[in-house]
């Protein structure tokens, strides 16, 4: 059972375990000790997004770095897909992300990328968190947290790759509206944007190391569309904490999430003849009307289990071009190694252009069955199937939806959370099967 990693690195409170000083510094020493195998020298690049214990906890992860033997380079607040970047761009030996991405202000996380700018896989966490672990517990002592400098160059650097993605895209006469969420995308929008034309508006764009995501951002996509639809605007775009992902809102203001836009995505590059095997990857909680749009256009879909990192290895598999998640991580095989919620506007942006319609119309007929997703706090992540109350509520569920719906309950990979998601043509049913389910769950393990 891991006790540190989740399905998007170490998260938790900052200040407390795992994200306590002690842990911190030990998953620096962890890190440069197992990269040591592999990398001569090690030199890891360090990133975070705004959060106000992002500093403290870079140093202490650099210190730990460095008193096992690695050099660390810090580029400062940046995205975490630019991290993922840049690692691969300079050959370091790893990338490391303070980052809890679209979590409120008090938590905070590390996530780490390899030398090629990919998640490591989950056996290398699991070996280093042993490690982790083993330093910790032995109380080895480290040196005091040396002051990091920041080389602000790697900012730009990221800037102009995403520029030279798509080197085409013009916004004249295009009124765009930019919800930065308060987080690392606040530190490259302006620059990214400059250069296009038309007319853009940043919203929470003025982070203070507590407003990231509070009340703005990929969370509360709304937000970015009642801008849209105040202003007038032709689009909006809204990013997460650390921008690896992006949702959306057309010009009449409606939401447009991860699930619509690999839809436009895929009908692109499929008839652009670049979308290998006429193949998408989602994940278990894409609804079912994205698979019954992408099956009139002769797309097949694939779904992986939640985790942008498990859809990228099952595109890796089945060497598709294209997947991702209904909450706006948009994975490109070939541009990027992770989400980047940049790129993937860029990439909308130019569709949308190119295409001489609006959002609106190019998503006009994903017919999205309706939808519900029950979170509950639990004290424990005990296998739910494992409790029988939970299994046969879910089984009820499944027998009666058949083939009308679809049932998905698993724990959060980040939180202490089940989640419920059900998925049906009747909202009365698909209700009084998420309620139930919850019900269950609750009893059992809940707070």
């Amino acid at each position: 059972m891991r006790q540190l990693f989740g399905t998007d690195g170490i998260r938790g409170v900052a200040g407390q375990a795992p994200l306590d000083e002690a842990t911190v510094y030990s998953t620096g020493v962890a890190l440069a000790r197992s990269l040591r195998e592999t990398h001569d020298p090690v030199r890891v690049l360090i990133g975070m997004d705004t959060r106000e214990s992002g500093p403290w906890i870079a140093r202490a992860i650099a210190a730990g770095l460095r008193d096992a033997g690695a050099l660390v380079d810090f580029a400062g607040v940046i995205t975490t897909p630019g991290i993922a970047y840049l690692t691969q761009r300079h050959q370091f030996s790893a990338g490391v992300v303070i980052s809890a991405s679209h979590n409120p202000w008090q938590d905070n996380g590390i996530k780490i990328f390899g030398s090629d700018g990919y998640k490591l896989p989950d056996e290398i966490e699991l070996a280093i968190e042993k490690e982790i672990l083993s330093h910790r517990d032995a109380n080895e002592g480290g040196q005091e947290a040396i002051p990091l400098l920041e080389a602000s160059q790697y900012r730009h650097e990221y800037v102009q790759f995403l520029q030279s993605a798509v080197p085409g895209l013009n916004l004249r006469g295009v009124s765009l509206v930019l919800d930065c969420a308060n987080g690392a995308a606040s530190a490259v929008a302006s620059e990214l944007f400059a250069g296009y034309g038309g007319t853009v508006k940043l919203t929470h764009a003025a982070p203070n190391g507590r407003n990231i995501n509070e009340d703005c951002g990929a969370l509360h996509p709304e937000v970015v569309a009642a801008e849209v639809a105040a202003q007038k605007a032709d689009i909006g775009v809204t990013l997460d904490g650390d921008a690896d992902r992006a949702l959306f809102a057309d010009s009449n203001g409606r939401v447009v999430n991860g699930d619509a836009v690999m839809l436009v995505a895929a009908r692109d590059m499929k008839a652009a003849g670049t979308l290998a095997g006429d193949t998408l990857v989602a994940t278990t909680m894409s609804n079912m009307g994205l698979e019954a749009a992408l099956k009139r256009s002769g797309v097949r879909m694939l779904r992986a289990p939640v985790g942008d990192k498990y859809v990228l290895e099952e595109m890796r598999r089945s060497k598709a071009q294209l997947g991702g998640e209904q909450s706006g991580h948009i994975l490109f095989a070939g541009r990027s190694t992770t989400g980047d919620g940049l790129l993937t506007a860029l990439l909308l942006l130019d569709i949308v252009s190119r295409s001489g319609k609006s959002l609106a119309e190019l998503t006009s007929d994903l017919k999205v069955y309706p939808q519900v997703i029950v979170n509950v706090h639990v004290r424990e992540k005990k296998p739910l199937s494992d409790i029988p109350s939970v299994t046969a509520t879910i089984s009820s569920a499944e027998r009666e939806l058949a083939e009308t719906g679809r049932v998905v309950v698993r724990y959060s990979g980040t939180e202490k959370l089940a989640r419920v998601m059900i998925e049906a043509e009747s909202e009365e049913a698909m209700k009084r099967h998420a309620d139930a389910i919850a019900s269950a769950i609750r009893d059992e393990l809940g707070v």
